[in-house]
């Protein structure tokens, strides 16, 4: 086993400090994923939005005694010694590079045959269903999830131990240079490269250079496995000293595919090889998968894997699920659906986005039995009961023999059946209210019947809000503030639509400084759901003066009648009560101003038990250069009145101007904090840098029905939509009570069904409207998307003259919130 003292040599360090041995078993570099603070090495990497300097004391503070920085002191200058006496620490000149070269030390330690993914699209997929076809006969290890990047790949890779008797990992790039440094980690003897596309074009000068650095993975391997009707790839792995052992629908290859045809759920494939023309069923239809499962079948023929033995395998493949969700269920319970597969590193990943959840009465996991862990069964069970154990599981469900079997390792309450069949027999839905239930299984479980039991019957339009971009665009705005400035979030309106207190709980746990809510029903909830962070209420009103003080949040005063009913209110004894000034600087919609000094500061001053936390104001066109003098007149004039307000206070308070424009606008205005709104949610306000956003909700529907008309029939209500030809009708479950914009009516609306722009025909009904499909392949139960990255917010605002900010808003609370991450 690595011990601490060998890390210097093999990440290229120096020991700063050692205070005892200790083995080196996992590698950290997101403190937000401690499982197991013994025997934890965390990497400290200065990333492009975030520096995991800043979480050393927290994690030191939860046990971790070993860490990897750059720096020989923290930020403010003191020793590391002083603060953190019991912990080993070694210095290198960049922690990335130092898990790189420890990655790669440790594959270098292991002769297993490695299989190798790159592409532009499919590798995740492919990766997930070579383990599924491989598993019969080795004892598979693969990159959890999408873990494709430069942090992702040496994290993968740490897991190699000696019970494995194969490997697949997946590289993904985004710029020249990056591949070299994968592939030493990775060091593949079977390579895929699975297609070229588009994705991450604009990081290279020409697909062509993208192919060439990709291919840079493959650096000997024994043998590189493709698809030659890609030509550009073809080409370019001609002029490659590599063997390989390829397929085509086009051209002459080890494998030549003869026919595709699709037949009911399944795709029949005829393909010639080693001379003699084969026939099997893929089951699946779309292109993609049939693509993704003829780059297995190559695996697999190369491998001389039996005939029979192939369709056998792939008779069983199934969907894999590309992200964890949460979604609403039963009784006041959210599910968190995870039943694609289950190994130990799929399961810590799931109790990590468990853990990251808000408390809502019990967590709960129903788990089945782990398989080809390459452990033995108590030495497996003993960590996922410490695993279990460690992110803080109150009950804990087992499905299967051999979970069963060692049950006693379990602690607190659990429970366990020897069949998915023997649970739902025995299912009560009254057992379970108000839980988080982690839905954890291996595919021969088939958990999906678990979910379906658990899922609540509610309107099937749903609003999917993607945490990890919420989270990318979070950090991309801490990048443009100052270490001393704090940052205040708008969760208003139900979170702008997406969601207020999961989107909360979210930000609590990245230690933003102030939560921000509309009304004082609003804090109330996110107090009740476990938010303990500072509330702003900017628009509290007499009859909330109680539940403020109940609940600890801060009215937002900008009025002396408000103040006065404010103080009026309040017992005679008690704690200080923290209120937020608003000032008025040229919006002219709430606020102080000047003249309203001399009346204010003698109340405040007959008030002691008051205090005045910060005092800020409202920018009217801080997204807008057209603005800019007013914009600056504005901040002006806040300075001099915050000035005035702390000297008449006589002690310091937070002082804040910027919104979400004004931080990428006017950012030597930070001052003590900014309120971040809008562009957390993936809005850029001022439009120029939209391109650094990731977009965080998707609202999608389904089609309900599809009928064809004839030229001169109407469609809807008051006959609006008049076919002036033949044309096919697609009716979705969406509508203005569902807060579909009848301004999207009659053209002015478009949706996205199977890839295609379709636009809106009629008026918008209440609960569905309907869509032009002529000449499309759409069906009843397809996929309709109202906005998300590929039909922004922007885009359809656009269309009838509102802004993004209304539509996100206007998304009603029947329509279901399903909450995921990559």
């Amino acid at each position: 086993m690595l011990t601490f003292q060998q890390l210097a040599t093999k990440t290229n360090g120096k020991v700063l400090q050692f205070a005892a041995p200790l083995p080196v078993n996992q590698l950290l570099t997101d403190s937000r994923k401690l499982s197991q603070p013994a025997g934890t090495v965390f990497f400290a990497i200065n990333g492009k939005f975030n520096d995991g300097h800043k979480y050393l004391a927290g994690l030191y503070q939860q046990g971790v005694r070993q860490f990897i920085v750059e720096h020989e002191q923290d930020a403010k200058g003191f020793n590391y010694s002083r603060l953190f006496p019991e912990a080993n620490i070694i210095v290198v000149a960049n922690s990335l590079q130092a898990l790189q070269q420890l990655a790669a030390w440790h594959r270098a330690q292991f002769t297993i045959p490695i299989v190798g993914i790159t592409g532009s699209n499919g590798k995740t997929i492919v990766k997930e269903w070579l383990a599924q076809l491989l598993a019969p006969d080795e004892l598979v290890v693969k990159s959890p999830r999408s873990y494709n990047s430069q942090l992702g790949v040496p994290l993968s890779v740490w897991q190699l131990n000696s019970n494995h008797t194969i490997g697949i990992f997946e590289a993904g790039i985004s710029m020249p240079g990056e591949m070299e440094k994968l592939q030493s980690i990775i060091r593949p003897t079977i390579g895929i490269f699975t297609n070229i596309g588009t994705a991450h074009d604009e990081g290279f000068t020409s697909r062509q250079q993208k192919v060439q650095e990709k291919l840079k993975l493959f650096t000997g391997v024994d043998v590189l496995i493709y698809c030659t009707d890609y030509e550009l790839l073809h080409q370019e792995i001609q002029k490659q000293t590599i063997k390989t052992f390829t397929w085509s629908r086009q051209h002459p290859s080890d494998i030549t595919i003869n026919a595709t045809t699709a037949a009911g759920h399944k795709t029949i494939v005829v393909y010639t090889y080693q001379g003699e023309k084969q026939r099997l069923a893929i089951p699946f239809t779309d292109e993609a998968s049939v693509e993704n499962a003829l780059h297995c079948l190559a695996v697999l023929l190369y491998r001389n894997v039996p005939l029979a033995e192939i369709q056998d395998r792939l008779d069983r493949l199934h969907p894999v699920a590309m992200r964890l969700e949460m979604k609403e269920a039963i009784n006041g319970c959210y599910l968190i659906d995870d039943t694609y597969n289950n190994d130990l590193a799929g399961l810590a990943i799931a109790l990590q986005f468990l853990a990251n959840q808000p408390q809502r009465g019990k967590r709960t996991i129903i788990l089945s039995d782990l398989l080809e862990s390459g452990l033995s069964e108590a030495a497996l069970y003993s960590q996922v009961a410490l695993l279990v154990q460690n992110h803080h599981v109150d009950k804990v469900i087992g499905i299967g023999p051999t979970i069963s079997h060692h049950g006693l390792k379990f602690a607190g309450e659990a429970v366990f059946y020897s069949s998915t069949a023997e649970f739902l027999g025995q299912f009560k839905a009254e057992d379970f209210r108000n839980e988080l239930i982690l839905v954890k299984g291996a595919r021969v479980f088939e958990f999906e019947r678990i979910v379906h039991a658990f899922q609540q019957k509610v309107h099937g339009t749903v609003l999917e809000v993607n945490l990890d971009a919420l989270v990318h665009n979070l950090n991309y705005y801490r990048s443009k503030l100052a270490p001393e400035t704090k940052l205040m979030v708008m969760v208003k309106a139900f979170a702008y639509g997406s969601g207020s207190f999961e989107v909360a709980n979210l930000l609590q746990f990245h230690r933003v400084d102030y939560l921000a809510v509309a009304y004082a029903d609003e804090g109330v909830l996110l107090r009740e759901n476990g938010i303990t962070l500072p509330i702003m209420v900017m628009n509290p009103s007499p009859d909330s003066f109680a539940k403020l003080r109940q609940y600890n949040l801060e009215p937002e005063i900008y009025s002396l009648e408000l103040l006065q009913l404010y103080l009026n209110d309040l017992p005679a004894e008690g704690p200080r009560h923290r209120i937020h000034l608003k000032l008025d600087t040229g919006m002219h919609r709430l606020g102080f101003t000047p003249e309203d000094f001399d009346a204010l500061f003698p109340v405040l001053q007959q008030h002691p038990q008051v205090q005045v936390v910060s005092t800020f104001t409202h920018l009217a066109g801080a997204d807008e250069a057209l603005h800019n003098d007013f914009s600056q007149l504005q901040i002006s004039n806040f300075r001099k009145m915050a000035a005035e307000v702390e000297a008449r206070l006589g002690y310091p308070v937070i002082k804040h101007v910027l919104n979400s424009a004004g931080i990428v606008r006017f950012p030597e205005h930070q001052l003590d904090m900014v309120r971040l709104g809008i562009g957390l949610y993936g809005v850029e306000a001022t439009g120029s840098e939209q391109e650094a956003l990731k977009s965080v909700s998707t609202l999608k529907t389904t089609v309900s029905q599809v009928k064809s008309i004839v030229a001169g029939e109407t469609v809807g209500y008051s006959r609006k939509g008049i076919a002036d030809k033949d044309k096919t009708i697609a009716t979705i479950a969406i509508g203005y009570a569902d807060g579909y914009d009848r301004r999207f009516g009659n053209g002015a609306g478009q949706v996205i069904i199977n890839g295609k722009r379709c636009p809106i025909i009629g008026n918008v009904c209440m609960d569905m409207c309907m869509v032009d499909v002529t000449g499309l392949p759409v069906k009843a139960g397809d996929e309709a998307i109202i906005f998300g990255p590929q039909l922004t917010l922007t885009d359809i605002a656009d269309r009838i003259g509102t802004i993004p900010y209304e539509l996100l808003t206007n998304v009603s609370s029947r329509v279901k919130r399903i909450f995921y991450s990559e």
